[in-house]
């Protein structure tokens, strides 16, 4: 049985694994976003949630902890210089997986790994879907439904009140 065996092994051994996605991780933080398998970028994502989130600490202990999975001073330096100064108000979810479909070569599914605050199209469209504040269906239709009764009360009450539509009807 298979239970709480939830680790994908990505058909690599323990040592290649922990190797690939400690260079995973290494790029992502040192590029922003970084092009790869879904699978491998599920199991990247699990890798390097728990190291951001230590990040938000700068501690002699904490860097170390972080160095010992990235093994890559440049990466641990950036991690907690910038990097965890845009992420320190957010609780979680740092990455974000963008799907781009299937490689040509073997069908693989491809896709982008980025950081959630790095990503400036998508801040960009954020800040401005904030600016034009979006109402909800409810409010619409209650608006609409109260200025279609305002309308009908008030437009038989001015039609009978200017002569025009009076002499209109005796014709």
């Amino acid at each position: 049985m298979r239970h709480r065996k939830k680790i994908n092994h990505l058909g690599r051994t323990s040592s290649h694994r922990k190797a690939m996605l400690s260079n995973m991780a290494s790029s992502l933080i040192l590029h922003k976003r970084i092009k790869t398998t879904v699978a491998k970028a599920k199991a990247l994502k699990v890798y390097l949630e728990p190291l951001i989130t230590r990040s938000k600490e700068d501690t002699t202990h904490s860097r170390r902890i972080v160095f010992s999975y990235l093994q890559n001073k440049e990466a641990v330096t950036e991690l907690f210089r910038e990097i965890s100064l845009k992420i320190a108000d957010r609780p979680g979810g740092y990455t974000r997986i963008l799907k781009l479909g299937s490689r040509f070569g073997d069908a693989a599914e491809m896709c982008y790994i980025e950081l959630v605050d790095y990503n400036e199209n998508m801040l960009a469209a954020a800040s401005a879907k904030g600016e034009a504040k979006k109402s909800t269906r409810r409010s619409r239709s209650r608006k609409k439904a109260t200025t279609n009764v305002a309308a009908e009360t008030t437009a038989p009450d001015t039609a009978a009140a200017t002569p025009d539509a009076e002499t209109d009807k005796a014709e």
